[in-house]
């Protein structure tokens, strides 16, 4: 069944539904920071957990065979990566997994690689478990973000280098990684003997006419050195549904990894697991429809910043714009946006102050509404 448009214009109020996303600011400030979006979820999933809700009884639960194969061909049609339900590990989220492969798969002092700006767990992740934080600067090439190769090949060199941190495509700055790009990162973790955990959360929204490649399809040495973590939630709004899931082809690993997160966390949610299987098994309209709608968004958003100071390159993926806000000069970014009545996330958080993070996942009045606000403080401060 075809999706009209008119499913995301709608506007939803979630200021009383214990909201983070609209709990953080107050009602005069337009919150468009976490990746939350604000569109209805599929009928689909709506139908199916109904279905589930009525069935009166919430115990224990295994995960069905239906999930498996829902995302074994997900995969395979989206991606061309051919999986075993045996290589999945099904996860109440994606976070835990990402500090739990730190925590196993290396030790205090050890080195982490991490290019960024990123997603601030990829950082947290060594740094809360006494690793050493390699960072590498993401750099603009021909308009889109990538790391530094020069500096990733001397932080994989460093003896204490255990494991790169990757975030494809990339959060913040929306860069679809090629496959000449993730082969040259992977050369570099072939011939340093590193592991690599990509978070490929945002693979399902991407907004150009791009191929997403999981990083361990690349190669058997690729599918033996990767865990890599997915989910649902971001592309079909479900994140409180509490499902994620790591594909882990290495026996070694898998096993090291489920050995360490016994007793530690828990299963996924019953209804997380009901969620996930109708999005993959019956969400691909709903889906399509959301891509176009974003890039609608994307493009909207780009045209009335470039009129501005605020610079942003050209985004690939995800609906988090990563805005370039130093032509300003402004001691506090963040502040300034929040007192122009729209709730970004601070790029202090990723690693550049001079950055802020906006989400454009929401219907297209209230991204026109936020815009508005911004311009009208730039032209306030006598920035236009």
């Amino acid at each position: 069944m075809a999706v009209s448009s008119s499913t995301f214009d709608t506007v939803i109020d979630r200021t009383n539904t214990c909201s983070d996303k609209w709990s953080k600011y107050p009602k005069t400030v337009l919150p468009m920071w976490v990746a939350d979006m604000d569109f209805d979820s599929p009928e689909c999933i709506k139908s199916s957990i109904n279905q589930r809700l009525d069935e009166g009884i919430y115990g224990y639960t295994h995960i069905p065979k239906a999930l498996e194969k829902a995302i074994q061909s997900h995969l395979s049609h989206r991606y061309h990566w051919q999986i075993s339900a045996s290589h999945l590990v099904h996860l109440p989220g994606l976070v835990c997994a990402l500090h739990l492969s730190v925590q196993v798969f290396s030790k205090e002092g050890e080195g982490v690689v991490v290019p960024g700006p990123v997603y601030y767990h990829l950082t947290k992740a060594p740094q809360w478990s006494g690793r050493d934080l390699l960072h590498v600067d993401m750099c603009n090439q021909d308009g889109r973000w990538v790391p530094d190769m020069t500096q990733l090949e001397v932080a994989c060199a460093n003896p204490k280098s255990k494991m790169i941190l990757l975030c494809n495509p990339h959060n913040p700055g929306g860069t679809v990684y090629t496959k000449s790009e993730l082969l040259s990162i992977h050369a570099l973790a072939e011939k340093y003997d590193l592991l690599v955990v990509s978070d490929e959360i945002h693979c399902d929204l991407i907004l150009d006419d791009l191929p997403h490649v999981p990083f361990a399809s690349l190669n058997k040495d690729a599918a033996n050195r990767t865990i890599t973590l997915m989910a649902p939630s971001k592309t079909f709004n479900i994140a409180g549904l509490g499902y994620a899931f790591a594909v882990i082809e290495s026996t070694e690993l898998r096993n090291a990894f489920n050995k360490e997160r016994a007793g530690l966390i828990p299963s996924p949610n019953m209804l997380g697991l009901t969620a996930a299987t109708a999005a993959y098994e019956e969400g691909q309209e709903w889906h399509k429809a959301l891509l176009i709608y974003l890039k609608g968004n994307r493009d909207l958003l780009a045209q009335r910043l470039a009129k501005t100071p605020l610079k942003m390159l050209h985004l690939e993926a995800t609906y988090l714009a990563w805005i370039d806000v130093s032509a300003l000069a402004l001691d506090d970014p963040y502040q300034f946006f929040v007192d122009a009545g729209v709730g970004v996330s601070n790029g202090k958080d990723f690693g550049n102050p001079n950055y802020v993070r906006l989400n454009f996942g929401c219907p297209q009045s209230i991204l026109n509404q936020a815009i508005a606000r911004i311009e009208e403080a730039l032209i306030t401060h006598k920035f236009m």
